[in-house]
């Protein structure tokens, strides 16, 4: 499956909701009025796109509707060129550690897929030929470490891990040697699922980047928070607040393909401007994709 039909069919459920419904309120009047404005801003906001973006594809519909009347004017355009618009400045490469392995902390709460998606993202790596090591850190949920050894041995990927309730910093210390000690191009650290509002764990959290830092200056190199993405805007709050909290370089969306919120990522692009690295799109490995915004926009809205 190409690239755009992963975008297609995972954002199917956003898409379809929200064509439906523009379509619906452009077919019964022909003339843009207050009314019908009203009801585009609506259907944009049910989608989870978020007040700014929905403000600035309402007034690009409006000034479209003026200057050329509804002869032509192609409402699903206007909204897809906006989206495109706006998270066009967006970078999804991940960076690459000018010496030694790049470290990336996967983070977030409970339940978002991260040991999943830390597993994806080795898979991602290998699929570019490069080297990669996972870090089992999340020591607290019994199940995390065997999870994620299923992936490695899957994968054929090196786990890094110790006994659960094991120190999270210990076994980042430990995968850190290992990683450098192979010269492995990238270093995937799980971590456990916490809530920003814990103090204690985000102290836990601090200390393991601390403790990776002083073993290798610059790291963790990618701090990337993981968000489900059928929890719409709850998403932007989690997001928000972490980025408060842990200085976050980027994010990575999952579950989209079960949500009709699929447009939550272009809110929380928005107003935070951290970069969309990638979006989980289906089960399968490589179901986890590097964000590409044209695709993206064209899923939401092309017929």
């Amino acid at each position: 499956m190409g690239l755009f039909s992963k975008f297609k069919a995972g954002l199917a459920k956003t898409h379809a909701k929200l064509t439906h419904e523009l379509k619906r309120i452009v077919t019964r009047s022909p003339k843009l009025t207050a009314e019908s404005l009203e009801e585009i801003e609506h259907a944009l906001i049910a989608a989870d796109l978020g007040m700014a973006m929905t403000a600035q594809i309402t007034a690009a519909v409006k000034h479209a509707y003026e200057s050329q009347g509804t002869a032509g004017l192609d409402y699903l355009g206007v909204a897809r060129a906006e989206i495109e618009k706006s998270l066009s400045s967006n970078k999804a490469d991940l960076l690459k550690a000018p010496n030694g392995p790049t470290v990336v902390s996967i983070v977030g709460v409970n339940g978002t897929g991260k040991t999943t998606t830390s597993a994806k993202l080795a898979h991602y790596i290998q699929s570019q030929h490069k080297t990669v090591l996972l870090a089992a850190c999340d020591t607290f949920r019994a199940a995390a470490i065997e999870q994620l050894k299923l992936w490695g041995t899957r994968l054929k990927v090196e786990v890094i891990a110790s006994a659960y309730g094991a120190d999270a910093a210990s076994v980042a210390h430990d995968a850190v040697t290992a990683a450098t000690a192979r010269k492995t191009d990238y270093l995937f650290i799980d971590t456990a699922g916490r809530l920003h509002t814990k103090h204690n764990l985000m102290q836990e959290l601090h200390k393991l980047h601390r403790v990776i830092g002083k073993q290798l200056p610059g790291a963790p190199h990618e701090v990337l928070l993981v968000l489900d993405g059928s929890t719409g805007m709850n998403a932007l709050n989690q997001a928000r607040e972490f980025n408060k909290a842990v200085p976050l370089t980027g994010l990575i969306v999952t579950k989209l393909d079960g949500t009709s919120k699929g447009g939550m990522v272009v809110a929380i692009q928005k107003e935070l401007g951290l970069p969309i690295k990638f979006i989980g799109l289906g089960e399968q490995p490589d179901d986890l994709q590097p964000f590409d915004a044209k695709q993206f926009a064209a899923a939401l809205f092309e017929e």
